[in-house]
């Protein structure tokens, strides 16, 4: 089962995301800060993290840097999934080294199919006969 850790200090959009990734049967964590979603990383290592750029203490800008220069946690895919939506904060995002970014609200089977590509990206090096 693939698990994802979704890292969100808003309440409603925390559960909003959860809901629609259990209903397409991932098996969530969540977490509201920083601090929260450290500990969960302690004991559990999500095929894929959701982070919020807005958060408590540090953005989720500085998260994912933090989390992609951490050896335990730099192979997983995170997807930003924020209500900042500009171009130049899509590609700020995407800089800190996420790997998608998808604005709020969010779609539950475009998170879903966000979630699919990030996790079992295509292979573009195989030759094609």
């Amino acid at each position: 089962m693939t698990t994802a850790l979704v890292i969100d200090d808003c309440l409603v959009d925390r559960k909003t995301i959860e809901l629609s990734l259990h209903q397409s049967g991932f098996e969530v964590l969540t977490a509201q800060s920083e601090e929260e979603a450290n500990e969960k990383l302690q004991q559990h290592q999500p095929d894929v993290i959701i982070l919020d750029v807005l958060l408590p203490g540090r953005s989720g800008f500085e998260i994912c840097r933090q989390f992609k220069s951490d050896p335990r946690t730099n192979k997983i895919p995170i997807i930003f999934c924020s209500s900042k939506g500009t171009e130049l904060d899509k590609f700020w995002g995407l800089k800190q080294g996420a790997d998608a970014y998808v604005t709020k609200p969010v779609v539950s089977h475009d998170i879903v199919r966000i979630i699919k590509q990030v996790i079992n990206p295509p292979n573009w090096s195989q030759e094609v006969s």
